[in-house]
């Protein structure tokens, strides 16, 4: 006798595909699953990396900004400092200037006048005195022209002084001063 299977063969290897291909299915889900989550760990311990790297490079910045202040701190001190040193030495220089200046003043001053105020702006000196007559006052002119600290003397007022300095004239006048030649200086 023959044998028929009755059975639905088809139906059944039909199932059986349809397992096989769930199992793959849920297979490729589960792998697909751990290697994104592989992907996502990786990703994360690199984003983790960057940040403790941008975080060191921000504490070395801070670290090289506060040198750089101070750096600029040390230099304007220093320029300060420069700027003092030059001033003291430029004192230093012109003291002996000064000690001429009024020596010259006293040389310049002819018999019978005096001064009463001596204020300086820059090179130029304003004198304020009192003369017994004009022609002292016109000597005194004559010997700043001569003189080799003193330049363009300017008479700009001459009046009559107060009662109580009967006789005299008082003069306002500007000179201006100016540092001798070294040749001359030398010569002497």
């Amino acid at each position: 006798m023959a044998r028929i299977n009755l059975r639905p063969w088809r139906e059944e290897l039909r199932a059986e595909r349809q397992k096989q291909f769930v199992v793959m299915l849920v297979g490729a889900v589960i792998i697909g699953a751990g290697l994104a989550f592989l992907w996502n760990a990786h990703m994360d311990s690199q984003i983790s990396y960057q940040n403790s790297r941008n975080a060191y490079l921000q504490n070395a910045t801070k670290q090289l900004d506060k040198k750089i202040r101070e750096i600029e701190d040390l230099k304007k001190k220093r320029e300060e400092l420069l700027a003092r040193m030059k001033v003291i030495q430029d004192l230093q220089g012109k003291r002996a200037i000064i000690v001429h200046v009024f020596d010259e003043l006293v040389r310049t001053l002819p018999d019978g006048v005096y001064y009463t105020d001596l204020s300086k702006k820059g090179n130029t000196l304003s004198i304020t005195g009192m003369a017994e007559s004009n022609s002292r006052i016109s000597q005194l002119m004559r010997n700043f022209e001569k003189s080799e600290w003193f330049t363009d003397p300017n008479l700009s007022n001459v009046s009559a002084a107060d009662s109580r300095k009967a006789g005299y004239s008082e003069f306002h006048m500007t000179v201006m001063q100016k540092a001798p030649d070294v040749d001359l200086e030398k010569k002497k």
